[in-house]
Parts: structure tokens; sequence; C-alpha cells
């Protein structure tokens, strides 16, 4: 049999393609199959319901274990956020005293400060947004005055500020792992998927990064001479 894919003769998609996170929660939905298979399954005997009953009460615990994980998941992206917010709070004020940093930064941290509170996925990816900009902003005063590099607790902040920003992108992998493995089980047919169907249960939308960070992803880093 021949390969269905031929990477060497096949058309080849040589200009590229991007790819974007669908922000769409998708509603599980079973059909009137799905009713038919069970009562089936209670006029075939009793036996083959009550087990069909049991795996439906595993499956609708399994759920449960698994929204706690994702819960869990998403507060540790939450706990790294509120560190780095406190670092970069501290980068921004001993910056501030050498450099005419931009007043909104303080305002902007301000809003993520108290840490602690149940946001949402949306709230998060949006806070995360606005810490990365006023992180870039205090690299950027960093980096144009040379001055400042000579003082530790600012070089100090900054290398905390990186090693969290890779806490961040950790944390948002496992994040992402959870809500893969929630979307795939709530599709699966029979058990889960007439529980999730009957939980109301939807589809969740992983961590997507912003336009803008997409946009200098693709941009030049290192200037040529």
């Amino acid at each position: 049999m021949a390969n269905q894919l031929d990477e060497l003769n096949d058309p080849i998609m040589e200009e590229g393609r991007d790819v974007n996170v669908i922000a769409k929660r998708v509603e599980v939905k079973v059909g009137v199959g799905s009713t038919i298979f069970q009562v089936m399954l209670w006029v075939l005997g009793i036996i083959p319901g009550i087990i069909f009953t049991i795996m439906k009460v595993k499956a609708a615990n399994y759920f449960r274990q698994l929204e706690q994980k994702l819960q869990h998941d998403a507060s540790q992206i939450d706990n790294y956020l509120e560190q780095r917010v406190m670092i970069l709070q501290n980068a921004a004020q001993l910056v501030d005293k050498a450099v005419d940093l931009d007043k909104d930064t303080f305002s902007k941290i301000a809003q993520y400060r108290g840490g602690g509170r149940e946001s949402s996925a949306e709230e998060r990816n949006e806070v995360a947004t606005q810490v990365e900009n006023i992180s870039r902003n205090i690299n950027v005063a960093f980096e144009n005055y040379p001055d400042l590099k000579a003082h530790k607790e600012i070089a100090d902040a900054m290398q905390q500020n990186s090693y969290l920003q890779r806490e961040i992108t950790a944390a948002r992998e496992v994040y992402n792992d959870s809500i893969n493995r929630w979307n795939q089980d709530i599709m699966v047919w029979p058990t889960k998927m007439i529980v999730a169907a009957k939980a109301g249960y939807t589809t969740r939308i992983p961590f997507a990064t912003t336009k803008e960070i997409k946009q200098q992803a693709r941009g030049t880093f290192f200037g040529t001479k």
C-alpha cells in the first residue's frame, strides 16, 4: 500500500502556515442513539444496566477530579504571576529613581497585586500580557542606561524575573496538557460523553499567546552589519 502522505512528491507548502487557537467552547451533545443504547442495556438484563450505571458514576467522579486538577494548574500560574508582579514592582521602583519610567507601570502592576483571587482563563491571559509588557518596558530602560546594570538589586530582580517567566511558561504547559485531556475525554463515547452531555460540559480554551508576541517572534532580533 502506498503512503497516503508523500513528503517527497506531494504538494509542499513552501510559504508555511500560521496557526491560531480557536476561542470557542464546544458543547457536548449526544443524540437519540445514546438513549436507545442505554435502554437496550437494561433490556438485555439488569446486570448490563447496573454495570453501565456504575461506569457513569466513575466517569462523573473522574471529571470532578479533573476539574480540581485544572483549578490547581491554573492557581500555579497565578502564583508565579503574582511573584513576578512583586519582583517587577520592586524593579520598577528602583529603575524609576534613575529613569522617568512610564507612570502607568505602577497602576498596571497594582491591578494584579492582590493575588489569591479566582480568575477566568481570559482574565489570566490578559493580566499575563500586561505583566509581560511591563517587564519589556523595564528591560528597555535597563538596557538603555548602562549605569543601571551596575545596580546589583536591579540586576538580581531582572534575573528573578527571567526565572519566573520560565516557570510561568512551564506551568502553562501543564495547564494546557490538562485542558487537552479534558477536551478529549468529554468526547469519548459512550460513558464519558453521555455523562459530560448530561452535566452540560463544554470544551475549554487552552492558553494562547497574544498577537503582539507572535508578531515579535517573527521579527529580526539581531541586526546585520
